[in-house]
This record gives C-alpha cells, sequence and structure tokens, in this order.
C-alpha cells in the first residue's frame, strides 16, 4: 500500500505542462533532424540535365555523408559537392552543391578524345552516359587530393573539363537512392562496367 503510494506521489511530482513536454519534443526532433543532416544524410534534388540520363531534372536524392570518412571516393560514385575556387572567383554569387560522376582520381592521367574517356592511358567502359563526348581535353594528371569530374549528359555539362578540380575537403557526400518520383524509386544505376568486377574493365582503344 505504501508503496503504490509513493508511486503515485512521484507521478505528480514529475509531471510537466503538456506544451513545456511538447516545447521538449519539438525541440529535440529539430536537434535529432539537423544532426542527422549535417552528419548522416540529406535530400537533394536535380535541377539541370547535365547528369541525363541518369538523372533527370526534378529527380530527388538521398545523399549520404559517412562512408567518406573512412573510405576514398570511388571512380563511378556520383558526388554532391561544393564549387571549387575558380568556380566562386567566377561566379561569386554561386551558393548551390553540384552533382557529378567521379572519373579521375588522385594521380590518374585523364584524356578526353575519339568520343572515350581515357584514365592512364585506358579507355573506360561508360554505359551511363547520355552520349559520347564531341570535345577533346587532356592529357591531365589530376593533382593529390582531388578529383575529376564529368557529368554523363557530356556534351551539354559544366563539369571538371571546364573549371577543373574538385578538392576532397569540397565533396559534400555520395549519392546513393532517388525517392522521387516513384516510379523510379530506387538505387542510382546502373552500374558503370568497371565497377562490376575487381579489375577495371578498359573498352578497345579507339582508333
Amino acid at each position: 500500500m505504501s508503496a503504490s503510494r509513493s508511486s503515485g506521489k512521484n507521478t505528480v511530482k514529475n509531471s510537466e505542462n503538456p506544451v513545456v513536454e511538447g516545447l521538449k519534443t519539438i525541440g529535440l526532433s529539430i536537434v535529432l533532424a539537423l544532426g542527422i543532416r549535417h552528419f548522416v544524410a540529406e535530400a537533394r534534388y536535380i535541377p539541370s540535365e547535365s547528369m541525363l540520363p541518369t538523372l533527370e531534372v526534378n529527380d530527388r536524392l538521398i545523399v549520404e555523408k559517412i562512408s567518406y570518412h573512412f573510405n576514398s571516393p570511388q571512380r563511378g560514385d556520383i558526388v554532391v559537392f561544393w564549387p571549387n575556387e575558380r568556380l566562386r572567383q567566377e561566379n561569386p554569387s554561386l551558393r548551390d552543391a553540384f552533382i557529378k560522376r567521379v572519373i579521375g582520381l588522385p594521380g590518374d592521367t585523364i584524356e578526353v578524345r575519339g568520343g572515350r574517356v581515357y584514365v592512364n592511358g585506358e579507355a573506360i567502359r561508360e554505359n551511363y552516359i547520355a552520349a559520347e563526348p564531341d570535345y577533346q581535353w587532356g592529357p591531365e594528371t589530376v593533382p593529390p587530393d582531388s578529383y575529376l569530374v564529368l557529368g554523363d549528359n557530356r556534351n551539354n555539362s559544366y563539369d571538371s573539363h571546364f573549371w577543373g578540380y574538385v578538392p576532397r575537403e569540397n565533396i559534400i557526400g555520395r549519392a546513393v537512392v532517388r525517392f522521387w518520383p516513384p516510379n523510379r524509386m530506387g538505387e542510382l544505376g546502373p552500374t558503370p562496367p568497371y565497377r562490376q568486377g575487381s579489375a577495371e574493365e578498359a573498352a578497345p582503344a579507339a582508333q
């Protein structure tokens, strides 16, 4: 009997105004949401056609931020990143992040010619581009801690072949899944041929 009375007193003592309790819950939710967005993942949308056909305008994506704390970006990753110094100088009002595909890793020598991208002298197979690139670029060697990124819509993409390399520190995260529109929900594909096996597959060199 005494235990029951004690329990009841504690309940009364610890009860709080419902408004205060509600504000605490809302505050905690906001803190958790901001923490998840800053450290774990965030949603992004596609504003341009630079990543066609892989990503369409107004696609909504989840960008994860964890894996690059433990592993380096890999060729074929679709990454979201802040503009580099050259872009900021050329466009002081630029505030938006970019999204492109990683093609050149630190130390790689990249060249674009004859409708192919060459990595260290070998033409890579690409099953995700809208059309073969109609420009010539390079050869250039990617600096340390930097990445060369290209849009899948090669001939309509403002990317590394215009403004240079992305420093590792500028990369926000890796796009992993599309959640809108509903009819195209799921992981981003297709998988690049050079990511399907342990060794990178090279296409026959263009003549």
